[in-house]
């Protein structure tokens, strides 16, 4: 059938069953990318409108307007796409599943299903045995202990040289003043002894002199 450019072909497809395939009509030729775009989301939602939340994932199915173009072209291509686009909920199914049924019970929490320009199928999801956080918080507070304990042993150690660095220094200085006390000269100079040595050493009743002519 043509129709405004756009051409239908019954064509077999391969479906998530091995072995098993299904005749679907496949449509081409459309005047635009957009229009054969719109066609596509109507019979695949989740192709090219978002993250959309299937079996409790977010997932997202992107199709490069690159390949879009070929295939808007190419009724063989155009069928591949249908193929793969068709099991994509299934594929999302089985993936949850099998990761529901992994040691720990993991928890999906995202999947990327991308086309390149050239029909490249690359599918990217991650896993996590933590979904609500609680083993990270577990984590992150341990750490934080950690990390806690060590400051507060670093800091004794720390304080505890600062003591004895300020020991040696103290007993550095006394050292120094009791070197300083024993090197110490008096030197007066005059032609009175006795006012000599009293200037020097003062007069004050700790020095005492009985000197006579």
């Amino acid at each position: 059938m043509d129709v405004c450019g756009v051409t239908s072909q019954i064509m077999e497809l391969k479906t998530s069953t091995p072995y098993v395939t299904r005749h679907e009509e496949i449509k081409t030729g459309f005047k635009n990318i957009n229009d054969y775009s719109k066609y596509l989301q109507e019979k695949y939602p989740e192709m090219n409108t978002g993250t959309k939340n299937m079996y409790g994932v977010p997932v997202t199915v992107t199709v490069s307007s690159a390949f879009l173009e070929k295939c808007n072209k190419d009724p063989q291509k155009a069928a591949f796409l249908e193929e793969n686009l068709a099991v994509t909920n299934e594929c999302v199914k089985r993936s949850v599943a099998f990761t529901k049924n992994m040691p720990g019970s993991p928890v999906m929490t995202f999947m990327t299903i991308e086309y390149d320009s050239n029909g490249e199928i690359t599918m990217t999801s991650a896993c996590t045995n933590d979904p609500d956080g609680k083993i990270a918080r577990e984590n992150a507070k341990r750490k934080a202990d950690e990390a806690r304990a060590a400051h507060s042993k670093n800091e004794k150690r720390r304080l505890k040289k600062k003591k004895e660095k300020e020991a040696e220094e103290k007993q550095r200085l006394e050292k120094l003043q009791n070197r300083t006390l024993e090197m110490q000269e008096y030197i007066g100079m005059g032609t009175d002894l006795r006012a000599i040595t009293e200037n020097i050493f003062g007069s004050n009743g700790k020095t005492s002199f009985d000197l006579k002519a």
